[in-house]
């Protein structure tokens, strides 16, 4: 069905989509290629939320060129209005002859619309060409889209035996800095930074992208089901977006002084009188939010576990025994039987520095 060219120039848009991987949100990642008799004269991608969309950047690269031409695209151009006119009306002016599609908008709404109007317009349309990559890609995205949540990947670094912190709350640095740049990567490609009022208190972190260069900062959300974030928290000095989901009204004078600080508060209790967790993560994709990264203590990471809100782990294990006594990464509660353990499939296992990275997903 499709020629190793195919797979070649393909694989080159989903190179070219990586481009945009800290930018795009809350739009998908996105790369063209043009090319006449397997020729490449035009290449693009979606480089930021509210600029062109690859397919247009491509076509611009291209010009006349375009006329005849394939085009290689890693998800099904759009044919509807958002911020931006739809790409499908672009190629069918441009005089593009062929669309291959690595995968279909997954937007109920619109999947197979931009396929439809190509093929009206007599262009022919291949769709499915290294479909799992373009997927993988976009994950946070799809889950958006089809599921109506974001993509929730929980970070945590622990010692060999599976300790976070000291018993005192101390944890700065229990890996090297290998492992610390690698988690500011997985910072700068997630639409928001979630932790619990607990690391809030204890750690006073910044969840800030530091070590790589980014244009774009993640929102943040704190998880504060007593509403009792302090004014002076780092997270809320440097004008970022931030989000705090509680179960507690507070006071008019906190939720005004919050406000002018640009924090937007989001009561949501459940009937134990804590933050409502899958009513949270409805919220959060409502808000545009395709994949998020939970940098918490084991309470919060027990509770999102325990409710099934987590699809993917990613955990950093250095060189280093601290003892029973330090505290572990997920509180969940006891098992009676193994019949009950969360299983996992590691995706990937490697050594950043002299840290084992493990990212695995939940079956």
């Amino acid at each position: 069905m499709f020629s190793p060219a195919d797979y070649a120039f393909m694989s080159h848009a989903l190179r070219l989509a990586e481009k945009g991987l800290y930018a795009t949100t809350p739009n998908p990642r996105v790369g063209c290629v043009i090319t006449h008799n397997e020729q490449i004269i035009g290449r693009g991608w979606h480089e930021e939320a509210g600029q062109l969309h690859a397919e247009i950047n491509a076509l611009n690269n291209a010009g006349e060129a375009a006329r005849g031409a394939t085009a290689y695209v890693t998800l099904e151009p759009c044919g509807h209005y958002g911020r931006t006119p739809p790409c499908v009306n672009a190629l069918i002016a441009a005089g593009i002859a062929r669309v291959i599609i690595a995968m279909e908008d997954p937007n109920p709404l619109v999947s197979g619309r931009g396929k439809a109007l190509l093929e009206q317009a007599g262009i022919a349309v291949q769709v499915g060409l290294l479909e799992a990559e373009a997927n993988a890609l976009n994950v946070g995205f799809v889950t958006r889209m089809v599921h109506k949540r974001p993509w929730i990947r929980l970070k945590t670094a622990a010692s060999l035996d599976g300790k976070i912190a000291l018993n005192n709350g101390v944890s700065q640095w229990i890996t090297g800095e290998s492992a610390r740049q690698d988690g500011h990567r997985w910072r700068a490609r997630s639409c928001a930074i979630m932790t619990g009022i607990g690391t809030v208190k204890s750690d006073n972190p910044q969840l800030t992208v530091r070590h790589i260069e980014t244009r774009r900062q993640p929102k943040k959300i704190i998880v504060d089901s007593h509403f009792v974030i302090p004014l002076d928290a780092k997270l809320l000095q440097d004008g970022e977006e931030v989000f705090i989901f509680t179960a507690n009204e507070g006071n008019p004078e906190k939720n005004a002084t919050l406000s002018k600080m640009g924090v937007r508060v989001i009561v949501l209790p459940n009937a134990k009188g804590r933050v409502d967790l899958e009513k949270m993560m409805t919220t959060l994709a409502d808000f545009g939010m395709n994949e998020v990264l939970v940098e918490a203590g084991c309470g919060l990471n027990g509770a999102l576990v325990e409710a099934g809100l987590v699809n993917e782990m990613i955990i950093f294990l250095a060189p280093h025994l601290l003892g029973d006594d330090a505290q572990g990464m997920i509180q969940l509660p006891e098992l009676m039987n193994l019949g009950q353990k969360k299983a996992l499939k590691i995706n990937d296992l490697r050594m950043i520095g002299q840290d084992i990275r493990v990212i695995a997903r939940f079956l």
